[in-house]
């Protein structure tokens, strides 16, 4: 059985699970200390989601306090190079942290795999998030249903990468 195909089972088995009362309710208390933990041994080349899908972390200045943020998230492609994130918080009824962040300095970094690299972060317009979510729904399958539990729209955003002399608008 290659590699994919082990993956492939793997989320099929867990998907289910990350939609139940008791994941939403332990995952935000538990998977963030893991993953900056385990991110801590391996210099930020490995996080425990990015076995199942894949992972950024999203590195942001926060809206309020002024400090460095970062955030690990799922992240879907979208085809023209750029990441797709939403602003899930495990179906919370309150936006995640790291949105506001995005909304009020869109210019930050994101690390890859270990690589680091700047990107401006900009709102999925709202003729475009069915899109988005259909894009997102093809690697995780039922992942909006944190939009409909929440009562909330969920923040989707786009993360286009700055290339070296570039710079943002």
């Amino acid at each position: 059985m290659g590699c994919v195909t082990v993956v492939a089972v793997v989320r099929a088995c867990i998907a289910p699970l990350t939609r139940t009362r008791v994941f939403r309710r332990m995952c935000p208390r538990v998977l963030p200390p893991v993953e900056r933990f385990l991110g801590a041994l391996t210099g930020r080349r490995v996080q425990l989601s990015a076995l199942l899908v894949p992972s950024l972390i999203v590195h942001t200045v926060g809206a309020k306090s002024g400090e460095p943020r970062d955030a690990p998230l799922m992240y879907t492609p979208d085809g023209h190079g750029r990441a797709i994130v939403a602003g899930t918080n495990f179906a919370g009824t309150r936006h995640p942290a790291w949105t506001s962040n995005l909304l009020a300095h869109p210019d930050a970094w994101i690390t890859v795999r270990g690589n680091r690299m700047p990107v401006v972060a900009s709102l999925i317009p709202d003729d475009e998030r069915d899109a988005a979510w259909a894009r997102i729904e093809a690697q995780w399958p039922g992942y909006r249903g944190y939009e409909r539990s929440s009562g909330r729209t969920v923040r989707l955003f786009r993360l286009q990468p700055v290339l070296p002399g570039e710079h943002s608008a």
